[in-house]
């Protein structure tokens, strides 16, 4: 409630602000301001947002623009003044200045890099060499790095003097003359120790590192595992390339999750606000899914049709139809959601599948057993108030519904738990399973699991 407050109270300020129109005013309250806040007055007046960053000390504008959404940075960068544009991306730092141009339609990048100073030309040129979604476009080149020759008091004035242009200086690491990555130093190993000590002397070689070819989403684990703000990017030949820091990951560890959560709910990743996206484009995301699952459900009507004899015998049967299919795939849907989120979480491997196997036919056999009890009672409590419903075979009819809730959703489970393991082990994305899919194709195999059983219990009685 307090932050609401305070808020309201920094809108009120900047608003009068306004009124008055002093711009001196306005920039040194807005350089007051936390950049978080600032954050969310450009998100509160989208009409002000280029203004705000402009009237802004370059080095605080470049820590609001690296926070905001990339729908909102665009459209800053499409209003700002050239020379403020140029200003603004040489003062970003490279792994985010990256980030945003990858987003950019490639007319618009060779724009935009013309602005920049030659060096950070030739620094973003560089991480956009390497591939999409990899963690060489992911690091950042200002570090420090020392070598193990240099004593304590020689690595606290390279800090001294390069320590300032540097993401993070909590850990120095340590090269060779051929610039391979040898090892990594918490800082306060420097500060602790005698000046005459040598880095030799510190060293370890318990040292950490990504390779730049690698996935981000592989940074994701490591800082996971290790208790790093940071952690060293080299190449194949273990060439010390940069450093990725962690609150890049969380933002990619952020992208990633909603890019599952969208595929989950059975569309393609929008790789942009929602309402940034054209709305065709959109169609485009979710029209192809639709289809596909569209396809799969008239297999469900395939189905019926091959029973039409039994369900024209016992008409009674169509009434569970909608009950069976919705428990298989409703199953299905709760393990495919729970094994992606552990997959991507890396509580589970590949290797663990007979374990998560071996898990969802218990669970299913349990909750099959819950539902379908659940479903035989139903139809005892059914026919005690109205026996005409199911007539003399209620009690076969309240087992066939009972044994086929407990075979749907145990073929629910298995199936949720078990493709996304296989889509992984075929090299493609988990989250492709998505609960439209798997209950999807539970709803065909839910159908004749249910008829078979039916057939199986109800011969010479009502089929």
């Amino acid at each position: 409630m307090a932050l609401e407050q305070q808020l309201e109270d920094l809108k009120q300020q900047f608003e009068e602000l306004l009124e008055n129109n002093d711009m001196l005013e306005i920039r040194q309250f807005l350089d007051d301001q936390n950049i978080s806040d600032v954050a969310e007055l450009v998100y509160e007046y989208p009409e002000y947002e280029s203004s705000i960053i402009a009237n802004m000390s370059i080095h605080r504008a470049s820590g609001v623009f690296r926070i905001l959404d990339f729908g909102t940075q665009k459209r800053i960068i499409q209003t700002l003044p050239a020379a403020k544009t140029a200003e603004l991306l040489n003062e970003l730092p490279a792994d985010d200045r990256t980030s945003f141009l990858e987003e950019l339609p490639s007319s618009v990048v060779r724009e935009l890099i013309k602005l920049l100073e030659p060096e950070e030309r030739k620094v973003t040129l560089s991480l956009l060499g390497y591939p999409e979604n990899s963690l060489g476009r992911l690091m950042t080149p200002d570090y420090v790095y020392v070598y193990e020759h240099n004593t304590v008091a020689e690595v606290l004035n390279v800090i001294r003097r390069v320590g300032k242009n540097s993401e993070t200086i909590d850990v120095i690491y340590v090269i060779n003359e051929k610039g391979e990555l040898l090892d990594d130093i918490r800082i306060r190993e420097f500060i602790l120790n005698d000046p005459h000590t040598k880095v030799s002397d510190l060293m370890d070689e318990r040292v950490i590192a990504l390779n730049a070819y690698e996935d981000q989403e592989v940074a994701n684990e490591a800082f996971k595992m290790n208790n790093r703000m940071a952690l060293p990017v080299v190449s194949n030949s273990n060439k010390l390339l940069g450093i990725v820091t962690i609150d890049d990951v969380l933002w990619v560890a952020n992208e990633e999750f909603s890019e599952d959560i969208q595929k989950i709910g059975g569309t393609e990743a929008l790789n942009q606000p929602y309402l940034e996206m054209p709305l065709f484009r959109l169609l485009q995301k979710r029209v192809i899914w639709l289809i596909v699952l569209f396809l799969g459900e008239m297999l469900t009507a395939t189905a019926m049709a091959y029973f039409e004899d039994e369900i024209a015998k016992a008409v009674v049967l169509a009434l569970f139809v909608p009950l069976i299919i919705s428990s298989g795939g409703n199953s299905g849907s709760q393990a495919s959601t729970l094994i992606i989120q552990a997959m991507a979480m890396g509580e589970i491997s590949l290797s663990d599948w007979w374990r998560v196997m071996r898990r969802e036919i218990i669970s299913g056999i349990l909750l099959g057993t819950v539902l379908g009890l659940i479903g035989f009672f139903r139809i005892f409590i059914w026919h005690t108030i109205s026996p005409q419903v199911y007539g003399d075979h209620w009690a076969a009819i309240g087992i066939t519904v009972g044994v086929a809730l407990v075979g749907v959703v145990l073929w629910g489970t298995l199936c949720g738990s078990m493709l996304p393991m296989i889509l992984k082990r075929l090299g493609a994305d988990p989250a492709v399973s998505s609960a439209p899919f798997v209950a999807t194709l539970v709803d065909v195999t839910g159908l004749i699991i249910y008829f078979s059983v039916a057939f199986l219990t109800l011969s010479g009685k009502l089929l």
